[in-house]
């Protein structure tokens, strides 16, 4: 059953509706295929859907009024599942047609090796996703959707325009990931002045991404809860705003990268009694390389994002949605003005 608003949206409540309506339809649409499990596409939208649904409670808590079994933390339970068969899906992906025709024969048998094991683990990792599907807990979440989506309750500031709170949903979203502790990984201050180090040898970088990596990886998560959210509202803004998107959206994609290339190397330490990489020269280069390039390319939007002007615009634009003004001709005020939108729905990005 596909579920919808019907009628054009205009409130704080309207929009949460089509958000946790669109995302809800998303993952249930791509359920069989996960049970089928012959396409790994299927799991991925599914777990795309569940993340979005996610964001989108986290975003409009202030408005939906939700049942126990359709909580954040139970939708966060079962993509939680859900995303550990999707990373080694992501895995086998990577060994198979990334590295594995690239490697000299030798280092070839080393990763015929791990994509053996992972397959096993895959088998494991599927029976949990399987069993979570047909779980009470599972089809409890699903029902506590269908019976909101059918009679969606609301918590009362749910009924505010939503060009009056627009600002106030994405701001604190914004300034969260603004406030990250990682965009000042390997950059130095003097006086409050950011002051950049000059090209960092390929060593240096790893230096960098080895001792603090981790403060990197949770920013690209800050960036993927930021662009969910705003992408929940493009309709409402224009170039500016789609380009600040487009940058958040390659920092979780650089990012996320960086941090395939470290997962990567945990999976095969883990397969591998000694340090594998020791005895796979040319997959430690390319994995290097491989950082290097993304982390010049990261480089470039720190370097962005920790320029003033580039915040400062950054929130106004936030502060001013595109609207139609429409005059209301009044012979006897002619200072009214009325706000109109009428916003194309467009909340069903792939990833």
């Amino acid at each position: 059953m596909k579920y919808d608003l019907g009628h054009e949206p205009k409130t704080f409540g309207d929009w949460a509706y089509i958000a946790v309506a669109t995302h809800y339809n998303k993952f249930l649409s791509h359920e069989n295929g996960v049970l089928e499990d012959k396409d790994p596409e299927e799991l991925h939208q599914m777990r795309v859907g569940m993340r979005r649904l996610r964001s989108t409670i986290h975003g409009f808590t202030a408005a939906l009024n939700l049942p126990e079994n359709a909580e954040e933390k139970k939708v966060g339970k079962i993509a939680k599942v859900l995303g550990k068969l999707r990373d080694l899906d992501v895995l086998e992906d990577s060994l198979k047609n990334q590295y594995y025709p690239n490697l000299p024969t030798s280092e070839q048998k080393h990763l015929k090796q791990a994509l053996s094991s992972l397959v096993k683990q895959r088998k494991k990792t599927y029976k949990k996703v399987k069993k979570t599907l047909n779980s009470e807990a599972y089809l409890s979440l699903k029902q506590a959707f269908d019976h909101w989506l059918k009679q969606p309750s609301y918590h009362d500031i749910a009924q505010v325009s939503i060009h009056t709170i627009l600002a106030d949903l994405l701001l604190p979203e914004v300034s969260q990931l603004m406030l990250h502790p990682g965009w000042v990984v390997g950059v130095n201050f003097e006086e409050g002045i950011v002051n950049f180090p000059k090209t960092l040898s390929k060593d240096a970088v790893e230096s960098l991404l080895n001792e603090p990596g981790f403060i990197l990886h949770d920013l690209r998560k800050a960036a993927k809860r930021t662009r969910y959210n705003m992408e929940l509202f493009t309709q409402f803004y224009g170039e500016v705003y789609e380009t600040y998107l487009k940058d958040i959206k390659a920092i979780q994609s650089i990012l996320g990268d960086i941090q395939d290339s470290f997962v990567l190397v945990e999976f095969l330490d883990q397969i591998f009694d000694n340090h594998i990489l020791s005895e796979m020269p040319v997959f430690a280069k390319i994995l290097q390389d491989n950082r290097y390039d993304k982390w010049q390319k990261w480089e470039k939007l720190q370097q962005k994002f920790l320029n003033h002007k580039t915040r400062k615009d950054f929130h106004i634009t936030i502060l001013q949605p595109s609207v139609i003004q429409s005059e209301i001709k009044d012979s006897h005020d002619n200072s009214k003005k009325a706000l109109e939108v009428t916003p194309s729905i467009d909340i069903s990005s792939n990833s």
